[in-house]
């Protein structure tokens, strides 16, 4: 492994790095977003008064769970991978960022 050069850009992950960290974060976002959706549903028969279900958090939790993990798995995968694929703009120090 070299080391990058000064000055330049650098350098951008590798192809097999950049799919194992997606397909890591799509389960991450797959099971947060469900969290968030049942969070939501409960929120949302709370507001409407829904009718409860004994056991469970809302009687239609499952069509939250899905939708919710559907777009956590779209989602952010997508905000991880172009965050690693953006480069990083040079920082400028002034005298008040050093202590």
């Amino acid at each position: 492994m070299t080391a990058p050069e000064t000055g330049g850009e650098p350098p951008r992950p590798s192809a097999g790095r950049m799919l194992g960290i997606g397909c890591f974060m799509t389960w991450i976002g797959f099971f947060s977003g469900a969290m968030i959706a049942v969070l939501l549903s409960k929120i949302v028969a709370f507001l409407t008064k829904a009718p409860k279900c004994d056991g469970i958090p809302t009687c239609n939790w499952h069509y939250y769970m899905l939708i919710g993990g559907a777009i956590g798995a779209v989602t952010l995968p997508w905000f991880v991978l172009s965050a690693l694929r953006r480069s990083k703009e040079p920082q400028t120090g002034t005298s008040d960022d050093k202590f």
